[in-house]
């Protein structure tokens, strides 16, 4: 049974001045619970995002989308998604503080047990919170769905906090399966403690009911796969009921 929630937008600072605007979603109670932040696909902190994080909200967590790009900047046009993005990737450090910040936001909120936290990630997103974890950030897991897998700074032993799951398509032609066993060889080098899980017949985006018709706008390579997001957010809530207790 789904929990009735409360939603509201939160404005936090960066270290690097940015001004981001995350959006909210817990139960409605008084108790603490565990929160978990979620990083959204290129598009930005559009609703998708906040739809993910009200369904955590749902199952009793609190969920804050976090926004990369400040002023909570969306859109649905690829090349401008690319080029917000490559300017995220011009100090090396920003999407790390970024997430960081947003991290932080998360914890503070009083309905958040901040010694209980996760992040999840969609395609660019899903690079991030991987860059967080890698960073040694207080994690307890990170969940990716069509993430981006290459690391700013592979991780190095005894960094990595969270357990890791990578959820990935067979079918993903912008992150290959090699790009899979680089990623799977840099996590058992580091000895962290991860998990990955391939779909057939998943293409990049597959848990996004959107894809097909972003696909097509923009000549993207996108595709909406219902069994795979299905099978991928049991997956996700299996690992954070694990977890987070």
């Amino acid at each position: 049974m789904t929990q009735a929630i409360q939603t509201r937008e939160i404005q936090y600072t960066a270290k690097d001045g940015s001004s981001l605007i995350g959006y909210f979603a817990a139960p409605e109670n008084t108790q603490p619970v565990a929160g978990v932040i979620v990083a959204p696909e290129w598009w930005g902190r559009n609703e998708y995002t906040e739809q993910r994080a009200r369904e955590l909200a749902e199952q009793g967590y609190a969920a804050l989308a976090i926004d990369l790009y400040g002023d909570k900047k969306v859109t649905t046009d690829a090349k401008q998604a690319y080029a917000w993005m490559m300017q995220t990737f011009e100090q090396a450090e920003t999407n790390v503080t970024r997430s960081s910040a947003g991290l932080a936001t998360l914890a503070a909120q009083p309905e958040v047990n901040s010694e209980r936290l996760a992040a999840i990630g969609f395609c660019f997103g899903g690079k991030v919170v991987l860059d967080l974890a890698r960073s040694g950030a207080d994690l307890k897991a990170v969940a990716t769905f069509h993430a981006n897998l290459s690391p700013q700074s592979p991780a190095q032993e005894g960094q990595v906090k969270a357990e890791i799951l990578v959820l990935h398509g067979e079918d993903d032609s912008m992150v290959s399966l090699d790009d899979v066993a680089q990623f799977k060889e840099e996590m058992f080098a580091a000895k962290v403690n991860h998990q990955v899980i391939i779909f057939e017949d998943a293409k990049h985006g597959f848990t996004n009911p959107l894809a097909d018709e972003r696909a097509k706008a923009n000549a993207v390579d996108l595709g909406y796969n219902a069994e795979a997001e299905q099978k991928s957010f049991a997956e996700m809530y299996a690992l954070l009921a694990r977890t987070l207790g």
